[in-house]
């Protein structure tokens, strides 16, 4: 016999009583799961656009942990494969630190404010570093030589020192103070307004 109890209360039943509801009832469940991952990526995406501008516009969003402790030291070899250079042989000095690569955009940028900041400074007891790394060392010698980069320029064998100072990508400048501490980072192409006020301020504090 048929149970007409399980017929009216079974789990189904309501199929029956309301048949016009499953369609629009299923439909709108599927609508809000597509409103709230439209909302989520929005959201990312949103997000993801003030992270960049932010980099771009103001280089203290991502600050370095480096900032007011002594600058990890290195000791490496010239891009030019001439000898070697190390940081502790710099003490006393302003120091302007610049990672960059031959495959980097923002390098061939920045290189006219590097290279007059280079051409004001370097008979001030200030010393522009140029660390390549990430490259190949003849790539890095005919990116140099195509822009005539006469500042020391270092090889960084393994990036282990750029990941020492915690470099995203390239190019990032770093200012040491005379006391060996890094006082400033920059991220992206760097301008001549930036790097002299940052050179200015470090010559100062030498001077006090």
């Amino acid at each position: 016999m048929k149970d007409e109890g399980s017929a009216v209360n079974g789990p189904g039943a309501w199929l029956r009583w309301y048949p016009s509801l499953p369609g629009p009832f299923l439909r709108g469940r599927h609508r809000g799961r597509w409103t709230l991952l439209a909302a989520i990526l929005a959201g990312i995406a949103l997000l993801a656009l003030l992270l960049a501008f932010g980099l771009r516009r103001d280089p203290s969003v991502v600050r370095s942990a480096l900032i007011g402790r002594r600058a990890p030291a290195f000791e490496l070899p010239t891009l030019q494969g001439t000898g070697r250079m190390r940081l502790s042989d710099l003490g006393g000095k302003v120091v302007v630190i610049n990672f960059w690569g031959s495959w980097c955009a923002g390098c061939r940028q920045e290189h006219n404010a590097l290279a007059a900041g280079w051409q004001r400074y370097r008979d001030q007891g200030v010393v522009f570093v140029g660390i390549d790394f990430q490259d190949a060392p003849a790539a890095g010698r005919a990116f140099a030589n195509e822009l005539s980069m006469d500042w020391p320029l270092l090889s960084d064998p393994g990036s282990r020192t750029a990941l020492a100072y915690g470099v995203y990508g390239a190019p990032e400048t770093f200012f040491i103070a005379p006391d060996g501490t890094v006082r400033q980072r920059w991220i992206g192409p760097i301008d001549y307004e930036t790097l002299t006020d940052q050179i200015t301020r470090l010559q100062r504090l030498a001077s006090r």
